[in-house]
């Protein structure tokens, strides 16, 4: 079985200009390449030919030639002739070529030959151009797939609004990761360099990202507000689509989700996504989420400790200086001492100095201080007021039913009756009975086990005190 081999042909040496002496210069010329190639403001228009390609290198070579690191061995990038920035451009775009980053066309409109990035070449160039390209998302991932639910749940819905919104799924742990990863790299360059001057700077930029992408992602594309109305939209999809929607959905996605065919566990790739959607808005909601915002409160304070040390320390040579003039003071003759008092003097000389009155101090009485001893301890609540919240606690408690509590009767009917439980079989007797048959299906779709199924019945249900869709239920096949 023959497999694909990356480092071979021209990519044989493909991560050698990033080895170089002039790496710093290599990744930049290929930030600028791809901006200028598949940047926001690529021109699609007119191909790049060989002089376009050198008047884009040029400038960039220029900017970063005095980037060599001297401690490398020597190459094509710190002869003699690289001190020429027209030669060095030649040495880059020849290497670029050579190693297999950039490729070279016919251009059969302008007759010339053209350059672009090999496939594997765009795929690192833009990794390096990414790093360094400020966030321009917008971070409502969250909401793109409660709204590609909700789409999926109309009558035009189809597959391909119920793959967005896994592709929406995923992004949401994309965005939590990447600012986990970004405030993490923050606080490691803050503990390696620990003064203010050179931090600033950086919380600055923290400061306006947070303006511009991380409010909203704790705010309106929050996973802890969207994850009710997500989920409300994966079970409206699950009991709500008829058959014929269900089957042509199925067929929709055996055919453009090839890789949740292979992926898949179960008979049904469509409640496959549905439960994959709900463990990832889970996951971004219980775990990256948090560990997102004890990131940015770790950052916060480390920061907001280190400008706390600084004032201190320059607070404390503030103080420190008048201890420094009384030792040159005692160093000094008289008149070294008349004359280093007078420049004092006129230094000091804007400072004004006022004495408080000595009557506006006052002792408290024996009655003031009793009386702020009592209000600082802390009011007992009293038999009644116990009564009423121990009241309210029971009546909302009292039919409040437990999901596995239903599961495990539901398991103990299913194994006594050894045939499948319908909904409308089961009597109301009691209200606490009424309110079972209600959360049954809830209780069965989110039992822990996952052993139970709930199949929704042509008939409906119709009594005095509900009326809805007849379920039936039954253990799982497929275990």
């Amino acid at each position: 079985m023959s497999a694909n081999v990356f480092f071979e042909a021209e990519r044989q040496r493909f991560f050698r200009p990033l080895s170089s002496s002039r790496r710093e210069l290599v990744s930049a010329c290929l930030r600028a390449l791809f901006e200028r190639l598949h940047g926001p403001a690529a021109d699609y228009v007119h191909n790049l030919n060989r002089e376009a390609l050198k008047e884009l290198i040029a400038p960039v070579v220029r900017e970063h030639q005095s980037e060599l690191d001297t401690d490398a061995e020597q190459d094509e990038f710190n002869t003699t002739d690289a001190v020429d920035p027209q030669q060095l451009t030649v040495t880059v775009i020849r290497a670029l070529l050579r190693d297999g980053w950039l490729e070279q066309y016919p251009d059969r409109n302008g007759l010339v030959t053209a350059f672009r990035f090999s496939r594997p070449g765009k795929l690192f160039a833009e990794a390096f151009w990414a790093l360094h390209r400020p966030s321009r998302s917008r971070q409502r991932n969250m909401r793109g797939c409660r709204n590609a639910l909700e789409a999926a749940l109309s009558e035009r819905g189809d597959a391909h609004d119920l793959v967005d919104a896994y592709e929406y799924a995923e992004k949401v742990i994309e965005d939590l990761t990447e600012g986990i990863d970004y405030l993490q790299e923050r606080i490691r360059h803050l503990m390696q360099e620990a003064t203010v001057h050179s931090q600033w700077d950086d919380f600055v930029e923290f400061l306006d990202r947070f303006q511009r992408d991380y409010s909203k992602q704790l705010t309106a594309d929050s996973a802890t507000l969207n994850r009710q109305g997500i989920r409300q939209k994966i079970e409206m999809l699950r009991v709500s689509l008829d058959s014929q929607k269900y089957k042509r959905v199925e067929e929709q996605l055996q055919d453009i989700a090839q890789w949740a065919v292979k992926e898949h566990t179960g008979s049904s790739v469509f409640e496959w996504l549905l439960d994959r959607i709900d463990d990832i808005v889970n996951a971004a909601c219980d775990t990256k989420q948090p560990t997102f915002v004890r990131a940015m409160d770790t950052y916060i304070r480390r920061i907001t400790g280190l400008v706390q040390q600084s004032m201190m320390l320059r607070t404390g040579q503030n103080r420190h200086a008048y201890l420094n003039a009384i030792s040159k003071l005692a160093e000094r003759d008289k008149a070294g001492q008349d004359k280093l008092l007078q420049t004092i003097g006129e230094q000091i000389s804007c400072v004004e100095i006022r004495l408080l009155d000595p009557s506006s101090f006052k002792l408290r009485s024996a009655t003031q201080r009793r009386k702020a001893a009592t209000i600082s301890i802390q009011p007992r609540a009293s038999r009644a007021a116990r009564l009423e919240s121990f009241m309210k606690r029971a009546e909302s408690e009292a039919f409040a039913v437990a999901n596995e509590e239903l599961a495990s009767k539901l398991r103990g009917d299913l194994r006594l009756f050894q045939h499948p439980i319908h909904l409308s079989s089961l009597p109301p007797e009691t209200a606490r009975d009424l309110i079972s048959n209600m959360q049954a299906v809830e209780a069965v779709r989110n039992t822990k086990g996952r052993d139970l199924a709930a199949t929704r019945l042509p008939g409906r249900v119709e009594n005095e005190f509900y009326s809805g869709y007849d379920y039936e239920f039954d253990f799982k096949r497929d275990l």
